[in-house]
C-alpha cells in the first residue's frame, strides 16, 4: 500500500490551512457563497439539497485499517454516525458542519489522506480494480500505476481548471472490472508479443444526458510512455475542449464531434513533441512504486480448505455468502472477498461508523491490513484465506454485513438522489430499497442469476444507469417523479448503453414494472445458465416492450 512521501505530508498539511482560514472568513460573513464555492470544490465540499457534503479520496479504492477507523470516527463524531460508499470508490460525508470541514480535514491528513480533485474541473480519483493484486486473470497489479497518474495528476498547473470533470480508469485484466469504457481515459494493462507491459488506452467515454462509450485510440502504449500519452491526451483536451456550453465540454463530445481518427492524430502530435522528455518512466521509477504494492507474505496453504468446506455443509447461510461473496484468488487457500453494502431494503453504499470499525478490525486480523472499496460501492477484502471466511462471516453476520447477493438482482447500485442531491428529479434511494425487499429472498435471486439494476435520480447518471443490465432513470414530468427503464446496459468489456423501451412509470409502478422485465427474462431465457445480460442481447428489447405496454 502506498505511503505518503515528504512531499504528499507537506501539500496536504499546507491546503488543510488554506482552507481552515477560507472557512473561518466564509463563516464570519466575509466572503459570500458564491466567492466561497470555487475554494470548497477544490477541498471536496459541496452544498447539496440540506446541507454541505464532504467527498473524501480513496485513491483507486485501497484503505489500511488505520485509514477506514478514522473514517469511522469522523462518521462518528462530525456526522450522524455513518458514511456512503460511492462509484467513483470514494467515501460521501452527508451532514457535516461547515465550521468543522477543517477539522475533519486536519483528522485525514493524519492519516494519509484528503479530499483534494473529489470535485471541481479536475482529474479526479483514478480508480482501478477492486481486485486488483490478487485476481487470477490479471495481467499486472493496476494499483502502482493508478498511484503514479495520482502522483502525476495532484494540483498539475495545467489541467487543474480544464473544460469539465475528468476521470481515468485502470484495469489489469481483460475482463474489465473498472468500467473503464464509461471513463474519460481508460487504460488496460496488456503485454505485447514479447512480454513487454504497455496499456491499451480508450479515449471518450462517460455518461450523463449524452451517455457514450470510450473508443480504443491506441492498442499498445509501452510503460515507460504512459505518462506522456496520457498528457498528450490533457493537452488535446485542455485546447480543443468546448467551454462555452458544461453540457457539451466533456471529452466525449470532442471525439464525437472531432472524430476518433482526427483526435487519434492531434494526440499522436502532442506525444511525439514530449515523447522520450521529462515524462518518460524510468524502469527504476515504476519499480519503487510497484515495492509499495508488494504482495503479503502467504503462508504456503492447501488448495482446498477442509474447514472452509465442512463449514459451508453445516450451514446453507455460510455456503450462500460463499457462493456469491468470494472472488477466486491467484494463491491458492486463498480468496478475495466482498462485503455487501446492500442489505435488503437498506441503502447501497452505507455503512455505520460502527460497522466501519467492526471492518476495520476484520482487516487488520484476517486481511493483512488492506481493504478496498468497489465502483460498486461494496467493500473487499482482496486477501483472506480460505480457513478464516467462517470467522469473518460469523462477525459480519452479528453486524449487518453478511447479505450474500454480490453480482445478484439485489445488489443495485444507486446515487443518493432527491433524498439528499440538489441536482436530483427524483429519489432512488427508496425504489432501491423497495426492489430489494420484492425480490429479496436468496433462491429468487440465484434463480435470477447474475443481473445489475442501476439507478439515477438524475440525467448526471451518477447511479451509472446507463450500464446497467436494468437502468432506472428518475425524471420530473410536471411535479412527478416518474421512473424511466433502459435494458441491455453493461459496464464490462462488453460494454454497452441501455436502450430505453418506452414511456416512464410512476413511484408506484416501477417495482412492478421491473418485476414485469424480470419475470419476462424468465420466460424467454433457454436454460438456467443464459444470463438476464446474454438473453436481452439474443431477443432485442420487442418482448420486453410487448410485457411492459402491451402489443
Amino acid at each position: 500500500m502506498y505511503r505518503y512521501d515528504e512531499f504528499d505530508a507537506t501539500f496536504v498539511k499546507e491546503r488543510v490551512a488554506q482552507f481552515s482560514d477560507q472557512v473561518t472568513r466564509r463563516v464570519a460573513g466575509e466572503m459570500t457563497e458564491d466567492e466561497f464555492r470555487p475554494h470548497r470544490l477544490m477541498n471536496g465540499l459541496y452544498l447539496q439539497l440540506h446541507a454541505y457534503m464532504l467527498r473524501v479520496a480513496i485513491p483507486y479504492g485501497t484503505l489500511s485499517s488505520r485509514q477506514l477507523r478514522r473514517l469511522a470516527r469522523i462518521a462518528r463524531v462530525y456526522d450522524k454516525g455513518f458514511g456512503h460508499f460511492t462509484t467513483r470508490q470514494n467515501i460521501q460525508y452527508n451532514w457535516p458542519a461547515l465550521r468543522d470541514v477543517p477539522a475533519i480535514l486536519a483528522e485525514l491528513a493524519e492519516v494519509e489522506m484528503h479530499a483534494i480533485q473529489t470535485s471541481g474541473n479536475c482529474i479526479r480519483n483514478v480508480t482501478c480494480d477492486h481486485f486488483a493484486g490478487a485476481a487470477k486473470d490479471e495481467v499486472a497489479d493496476p494499483r502502482p500505476y493508478a498511484e503514479i497518474l495520482r502522483q502525476w495528476s495532484s494540483l498539475h498547473p495545467e489541467f487543474s481548471f480544464l473544460p469539465r470533470k475528468f476521470k481515468i480508469a485502470v484495469t489489469g485484466a481483460a475482463h474489465d472490472r473498472a468500467a473503464i469504457r464509461t471513463h474519460d481515459i481508460g487504460l488496460e494493462v496488456r503485454r505485447n508479443e514479447a512480454g513487454e507491459i504497455g496499456f491499451g488506452v480508450f479515449v471518450g467515454g462517460g455518461q450523463g444526458r449524452t451517455p457514450m462509450l470510450a473508443r480504443e485510440v491506441n492498442p499498445f502504449v509501452p510503460e515507460k510512455d504512459l505518462l506522456a500519452y496520457v498528457d498528450a491526451i490533457l493537452r488535446v483536451y485542455n485546447l480543443f475542449g468546448r467551454r462555452d456550453n458544461k453540457y457539451k465540454a466533456r471529452i466525449k463530445i470532442l471525439v464525437h464531434e472531432a472524430g476518433l481518427d482526427e483526435i487519434r492524430a492531434r494526440v499522436e502530435e502532442e506525444f511525439a513533441a514530449i515523447r522520450d522528455g521529462v515524462l518518460t518512466l524510468p524502469a527504476e521509477e515504476v519499480d519503487r512504486i510497484e515495492a509499495y504494492f508488494a504482495a503479503p507474505a502467504f503462508a504456503p496453504r492447501p488448495a482446498v480448505s477442509a474447514s472452509f468446506e465442512a463449514a459451508r455443509k453445516a450451514d446453507i447461510e455460510f455456503d450462500r455468502f460463499a457462493r456469491t461473496n468470494l472472488h477466486p484468488h491467484k494463491v491458492p487457500g486463498y480468496t478475495s472477498l466482498t462485503i455487501s453494502l446492500k442489505p435488503i431494503g437498506g441503502i447501497p453504499g452505507d455503512a455505520s461508523a460502527d460497522q466501519m470499525d467492526v471492518v476495520a478490525d476484520l482487516t487488520e486480523r484476517f486481511a493483512f491490513d488492506e481493504v478496498r472499496v468497489s465502483h460498486e460501492q461494496n467493500l473487499v477484502l482482496p486477501h483472506v484465506a480460505l480457513d478464516d471466511v467462517h470467522a469473518i462471516w460469523t462477525v459480519l453476520a452479528e453486524n449487518g454485513l453478511a447479505t450474500a447477493n454480490t453480482g445478484l438482482i439485489t445488489d443495485i447500485i444507486a446515487c443518493p438522489g432527491l433524498d439528499y442531491c440538489a441536482l436530483a428529479n427524483a429519489r432512488s434511494i427508496p425504489v432501491a430499497s423497495r426492489i430489494s425487499e420484492r425480490f429479496g429472498a436468496y433462491e429468487r435471486q440465484a434463480d435470477i442469476g447474475p443481473l445489475s439494476i442501476k439507478i439515477s435520480g438524475c440525467i448526471n447518471a451518477c447511479g451509472h444507469h446507463h450500464v446497467g443490465h436494468i437502468g432506472i432513470l428518475g425524471v420530473d414530468k410536471k411535479g412527478e417523479e416518474v421512473y424511466q427503464i433502459t435494458l441491455g446496459g453493461s459496464p464490462d468489456e462488453t460494454a454497452s448503453i441501455g436502450e430505453i423501451v418506452g414511456r416512464g412509470f410512476s413511484s408506484d409502478e416501477i417495482v412492478d414494472a421491473i418485476e414485469t422485465v424480470v419475470d419476462t427474462y424468465i420466460g424467454l431465457r433457454q436454460s438456467p445458465d443464459e444470463t438476464f445480460l446474454s438473453a436481452y442481447r439474443r431477443v432485442g428489447e420487442t418482448p420486453f416492450k410487448e410485457a411492459l405496454y402491451g402489443a
